[in-house]
């Protein structure tokens, strides 16, 4: 799909496998998703840009890189905090914003109850992270509140991705790049992934 990419790994692969099992403990589940939103974190961050500098090695002066700007993950509460640790892995600096949406189970439209943004959004690459991509509610919410704070530089990282979710985000935010483990086969009546791996945040939080 257009705006989409799939990152296509055998560690991410297997990982995803342990997240869709329904005999996967908690325990399993946990380390399993931080070894999936790893390998995402990676891929997402493989286009921000360097800057050159120097460095004094044991032997002499050379030079390296480092990230030309602050990077900003931004979980959507709360499944989304089951990714944050992947991408502190890779950027241990980078700025951890939250924003709280639920899904009204009649209306299957996202509802704000809480956020939390650290300054620096307009100067950011900024990752907005959220295992699931469904409806494309919650996504498409969280993208509007950070342009309205600033953000000019978004991405969306998520694991598990339905066609539905993703047209609504390509409509809504077009510029926005979409990264997924896994492009899955459609939303139920329920607005649920098919297969999908049922609810990220209830198995992440034992609240099944």
């Amino acid at each position: 799909m257009e705006g989409l990419r799939i990152v296509e790994h055998p560690v991410l692969a297997r990982a995803v496998t342990v997240l869709r099992a329904a005999e996967t403990t908690r325990e399993e589940f946990r380390v399993a998703l931080e070894e999936a939103s790893w390998t995402l974190a990676y891929e997402a961050l493989r286009d921000i840009p360097v800057e050159e500098v120097e460095v004094e090695t044991p032997l002499e002066r050379t030079t390296g890189a480092r990230l030309a700007r602050p990077v900003m993950v931004v979980a959507i509460l709360r499944a989304g905090l089951g990714m944050v640790n992947g991408f502190l892995r890779h950027v241990p600096d980078a700025a951890i914003a939250h924003i709280g949406m639920r899904r009204n189970e009649e209306t299957l439209q996202p509802e704000g109850y809480y956020e939390s943004l650290p300054a620096g959004v307009a100067e950011s690459a900024v990752f907005v992270v959220d295992p699931m991509l469904a409806t494309g509610g919650s996504a498409i919410a969280a993208l509007r509140r950070l342009r309205a704070a600033g953000a000019e530089d978004l991405r969306l990282v998520c694991l598990v991705a339905a066609p539905e979710g993703v047209r609504a985000v390509r409509e809504a935010e077009p510029e926005v790049p979409i990264l997924a483990a896994a492009l899955d086969r459609q939303l139920d009546e329920r607005g649920y992934i098919r297969p999908g791996l049922g609810d990220a945040g209830d198995r992440i939080f034992g609240t099944e």
